[in-house]
């Protein structure tokens, strides 16, 4: 009676029906156009300085259910902030006929106060394909021909159909015409709705609560020197106020004390090691970027003379010693990322349910030939060798890239985040992101691609460090005060053109954009919020589920104990020792300053230095030894990285897909669990101590959110009660090709459980 509607749909159990239906012929829709378009118009709610551009009416939004299709009608918008659509809730549209149920869907307490479930910010749409014919195809720049249906891959994985079969053929052309240009066309970067944004709020104040310190001024660096103890070795420098030597560089940085703000000046901050971290035993996390490219040669030997002086004041052996770390030549190149990343992503942008258990049995085969594992892997190893060569080895050690501002900071905070328990607390943990990403020129802009101007340059190399961070909240939650639900709005906020901070390359491009470097003294800075004030996207109930219930807080120490034992951990004194370097011979600090040089200039100047030896790799007895030991919350903290430890974040790539939740089970359960043995103890304890005071108890309940978790998803709190698949477990499309149940036995990619990738 009715025919088959969707992209992709496949065939299998079907989904039960709402119980009161009432059938209505689709040319009839139009006829209620204008009733439905005076409701959703109250819905449409603007942001300060949010235009609209676009819109389409008698729109159907798709949600897939396997062989049939449910749909909301409604009108899809586009204005110069997103993509939104603002359906009739209480209607369904099921292959032409419209469903109304009765029931009504639960209310989701976890809500984005900026980004609706039927939200898409613009900067978050990934890839726009129309369907002819029921035939999938990309859709670039001008179109002569125009889709009956929609469908929108976004960044943050959420797969969008919508049907235009019974809209308008001018809206259709309009919408379709808009969503592409507004979505895909360069823009200038003036023009991003940050700064429309920016101007409607004019004034506005940061929230007051917010402890995370911004490195924008010297007593920040100064704080940051004395916490870590660095202050006696190095000094903060104002050489670059006004930005007058670099572009690149903060305002405000860190170097070696010896050092003059001349050789700063001198390449325009380049060739300079930069202070990011000191560790408890007086070595020190350096990085540097690259002097300029020269072919001349005596170019090359004055850039020589050059590094010769600044490495003697990070390397004075036998009692202050550097192992330089090249990034550029010998880890992994931006290319790699990228490319990993792209058939990474497709696992998890799926159509259809008939497309996920499709591709469920090569699962393992897919997911291995992205490399994506791999990488997260490869970061992990390497920071382990830094931090071995930090701790052990008691060495400085210098990190070498082109313009030190992807794979250092990349590397620079995953070492910080596993030696230092501060960096894993709220507030560390995004002072550091401000100090290592933000401050440290990250080209947020380039890299997210916000200006639509080079798909080479997109390269997720944030998203990468919030993944290696995440595979630590994985293993060690009790070292952490953050959730990972933290990790993955952070990760969606990167698309949220409200905050400044992830939508510029340097702080010198965001102050000269936002009028901070103007000389008319008649106009007033335009003022952005962070990205770290967490009350503008969310209600204070949403935000318990950011903040971790099981983090153990570090014990405080009377004055005896904390005098010996400040700064150290229990792990590092138990530690043994790594064989001690033999003292340097005449002529080894030549040496090791040459190999420097050569990783710096490259090749072009080999003929003019002689290369030395490798420092000997500790790095796996460390590593073994440190997982031999009991964990300190509050020390040093490395991650397993053998082959199934790394571990997909399931959350953030598998939230939008029903067929891979399970309801009342994976981590959620058990978290839960854990909270109502807390909650229990708590309760025994107050009515304890209030019999021993003779008062009445106060019970502080746990956090409410969790409750019930056998209702609750394994992907909570993104699908709290979302639906299941009435898919077989074994999927009907591929049955044939998987043979017997001997040839099943021998397969070891037929099944995956999702819940505990």
């Amino acid at each position: 009676m009715l025919g088959k509607g969707g992209v992709g749909g496949g065939g299998g159990t079907k989904a039960p029906k709402p119980s009161f239906v009432s059938y209505v012929r689709p040319e009839e829709i139009h006829t209620n156009e204008k009733e439905v378009t005076e409701k959703e118009e109250v819905t449409l709610h603007l942001l300060p300085g949010e235009q609209l551009l676009c819109e389409a009416s008698t729109v159907l939004k798709y949600v897939q259910e396997d062989s049939c299709q449910l749909g909301i009608c409604g009108r899809l918008v586009c204005t110069d902030f997103r993509i939104s659509f603002l359906g009739d809730e209480g209607s369904a549209v099921d292959n032409g006929a419209v469903c109304m149920s009765c029931t009504c869907s639960e209310e989701t307490h976890f809500k984005n106060k900026i980004i609706g479930v039927n939200d898409i910010p613009l900067h978050c749409v990934d890839q726009i394909y129309g369907v002819f014919d029921e035939k999938k195809k990309p859709l670039f720049g001008q179109l002569k021909k125009y889709p009956e249906k929609l469908v929108i891959h976004c960044k943050d994985l959420r797969v969008l159909h919508f049907c235009l079969r019974y809209t308008k053929e001018e809206e259709v052309k309009r919408i379709v015409s808009g969503i592409i240009h507004h979505t895909q066309s360069p823009k200038l970067l003036k023009r991003l709705f940050l700064f429309s944004y920016a101007a409607a709020v004019h004034g506005t104040a940061a929230d007051p609560r917010n402890c995370t310190v911004m490195f924008d001024t010297p007593k920040d660096w100064c704080w940051e020197l004395e916490r870590t103890k660095g202050s006696v070795k190095y000094k903060t420098v104002s050489v670059n106020e006004g930005y007058r030597v670099c572009d690149r560089l903060p305002a405000y940085f860190v170097v070696p004390t010896p050092l003059l703000e001349d050789d700063v000046k001198r390449f325009q901050g380049r060739g300079i090691p930069i202070w990011c971290w000191s560790c408890h035993n007086g070595s020190a996390l350096l990085k540097m970027s690259a002097l300029p490219k020269e072919q001349d040669d005596s170019a090359l030997q004055i850039q020589k003379s050059f590094l010769d002086g600044i490495y003697k004041t990070i390397h004075r052996p036998p009692y202050e010693m550097v192992k330089t770390e090249d990034l550029s030549s010998n880890f992994l190149s931006l290319q790699e990322i990228q490319s990993s990343y792209c058939k990474f992503k497709q696992l998890f942008l799926i159509d259809s349910s008939s497309e996920f258990w499709d591709t469920d049995v090569k699962w393992f085969s897919l997911l291995e030939s992205s490399g994506w594992l791999d990488i997260i892997r490869r970061c992990l190893k390497r920071a382990i060798e830094i931090i071995e060569c930090l701790e052990a080895q008691n060495m400085n050690v210098l990190l070498l890239e082109e313009n030190a501002s992807d794979l250092c900071c990349l590397l620079s905070s995953l070492v910080q985040v596993m030696m230092d328990a501060h960096c894993r607390t709220w507030t560390g943990f995004q002072s550091l992101i401000q100090k290592e990403w933000v401050m440290g020129g990250h080209s947020f802009l380039d890299r997210c691609n916000h200006l639509h101007q080079s798909d080479k340059e997109e390269v997720p190399v944030f998203l990468l460090f919030l993944d290696c961070v995440w595979q630590l909240v994985h293993q060690h939650p009790p070292a952490f005060e953050f959730t990972e639900t933290y990790l993955t709005v952070l990760s969606d906020s990167l698309y949220i053109p409200i905050f400044s901070t992830f939508f510029f390359n340097s702080p010198h491009q965001k102050d000269t954009n936002m009028g901070r470097e103007s000389l008319d003294a008649q106009s007033k800075p335009l003022t952005l919020l962070t990205v770290w004030d967490w009350s503008v996207q969310f209600e204070p109930k949403a935000q318990t589920l950011l903040r971790n219930p099981l983090y153990v807080e570090k014990p405080k120490l009377d004055k005896g104990q904390r005098k010996g034992s400040r700064f150290k951990h229990q792990r590092q004194l138990s530690l043994p020792l790594t064989q001690s370097k033999s003292s340097p011979k005449r002529g080894f600090f030549r040496e090791e300053t040459d190999h420097l040089i050569k990783n710096l200039l490259g090749k072009r100047i080999s003929k003019l230095i002689n290369s030395s030896d490798d420092l000997q790799d500790n790095s796996r007895e460390f590593y073994d030894n440190w997982h031999s030991k009991p964990t300190d919350y509050h020390g040093l903290l490395l991650p397993h990285i053998e082959g199934p430890e790394i571990k997909v974040w399931a959350q953030r790539y598998l939230r939008w897909i029903p067929e891979a939740q399970i309801l009342g089970g994976g981590r959620v359960a058990t978290m839960g669990k854990l909270l109502e043995m807390m909650e229990e103890v708590q309760s025994l304890q107050e009515k304890i101590e209030a019999r021993h005071h003779r008062q009445e108890a106060i019970h502080v309940q746990a956090p409410g959110l969790l409750r019930n978790s056998a209702r609750l998803s394994s992907l909570f709190p993104f699908a709290m009660h979302q639906r299941h698949s009435a898919k077989p477990v074994l999927p009907t499309s591929g049955w044939k090709a998987l043979g017997g149940e001997d040839d099943l036995a021998k397969r070891e990619d037929e099944f995956v459980d999702l819940g505990d990738v």
